[in-house]
């Protein structure tokens, strides 16, 4: 019994290592290599292209827009609304502010808003229960 490779495995594997090693030289560029063409930008890359050029129209106004965006978010904005949430919760009596306890209404109590007069409960007779 011979040791090793058979002649159709021996071939089948120089097959193989040739096969491979034509890939890999395949894989390598030319100095030509990639191929593109000059007009191959599409519109969005136009587009940004001509947006990221240093003191560009579109960058300028963007920049302005942000910083004023930014300015009123923290310099207007935030503290009107706190002094809106202190003055709102703490410092006016109104009835839109916190109502901390609502006065009790018992049986002949007059209703302010309405001027209803509360009626007097009925008490039934219940026999048997507690």
């Amino acid at each position: 019994m011979p040791l090793g490779y058979t002649p159709e495995e021996k071939a089948r594997v120089q097959q193989l290592v040739k096969l491979r090693r034509q890939w890999l030289k395949d894989q390598e560029l030319s100095p030509r290599e990639p191929l593109l063409s000059a007009d191959s930008k599409g519109p969005v890359s136009r587009f940004w292209e001509g947006f990221l050029q240093p003191r560009s129209l579109w960058r300028v106004w963007t920049y302005k827009t942000c910083n004023a965006g930014w300015w009123t978010l923290t310099r207007l904005l935030v503290p009107a609304w706190f002094v809106h949430y202190y003055v709102k919760y703490h410092v006016e009596m109104k009835s839109y502010g916190i109502v901390s306890v609502k006065p009790k209404i018992f049986p002949g109590d007059t209703v302010l808003e309405t001027g209803e007069v509360i009626p007097p409960m009925e008490e039934a007779e219940q026999i048997g229960h507690h």
